[in-house]
């Protein structure tokens, strides 16, 4: 396991990884009903001796502009050893649902530049920084926002591998699961999962955690 005893792992990013948690901090019984509170209990249960201490940054509606307003007091007043970022999913949407504000649009330059900036500032700060792809739930990948999100993913890999950050990709995980059932069955939207797929997310990051 990278984290070690008694460290703190912060997770930010979007609805996925909001899920109701506790305002102003999620932590504890405040985790939200997603993949944090998941993987808390993942660590918890695996490895009690290390104490580790999830906390749950997410906010609904985010996109990475929204994520850099907020990075000093959300992530380093924190003073976390380690830190999660799962976001990309409405910056690829805004482009779909929203096409006549195109001020909302964060297009696949600023996405890159805007995160990676965010990743380099953050890495003298902690022990550790965990890149997580966007997900979304179609498995067509000639469909436009599933092709836009690929671009998307494929740009936090990069990232990942150019600053040594880590890296979790649930979404293979839910491609193979729709092998076997509709997307339908998980999401009315494709963008938030059910609390199977939230487990999807959280052995992603497990894993890569323990790698």
């Amino acid at each position: 396991m990278k984290i070690e005893k008694n460290e703190r792992l912060v997770l930010i990013g979007d609805s996925v990884t909001d899920c109701g948690r506790a305002r102003p901090i999620g932590e504890r019984g405040g985790l939200g009903s997603g993949y944090p509170a998941l993987l808390n209990a993942m660590l918890s249960s695996r490895h009690p001796e290390l104490a580790i201490r999830v906390t749950n940054m997410g906010v609904s509606g985010n996109t990475v502009r929204d994520l850099k307003a907020r990075w000093q007091s959300d992530v380093l007043d924190l003073q976390p050893a380690w830190v999660s970022v799962m976001i990309g999913i409405n910056d690829v949407w805004r482009q779909f649902d929203c096409p006549l504000q195109p001020e909302t649009h964060v297009l696949p330059e600023e996405y890159h530049a805007t995160l990676e900036a965010l990743v380099r500032q953050t890495m003298p700060h902690v022990k550790g920084l965990l890149l997580v792809t966007p997900v979304y739930m179609d498995t067509n990948r000639q469909d436009p926002m599933r092709a836009r999100r690929d671009e998307y993913a494929a740009i936090v890999r990069d990232i990942a591998a150019r600053t040594g950050a880590a890296l979790a990709d649930p979404q293979p995980a839910f491609d193979r699961h729709f092998s076997h059932c509709h997307p339908m069955s998980m999401s009315w939207d494709y963008v938030h999962p059910d609390l199977t797929g939230h487990m999807m997310i959280a052995d992603a990051i497990y894993q890569a955690l323990e790698a």
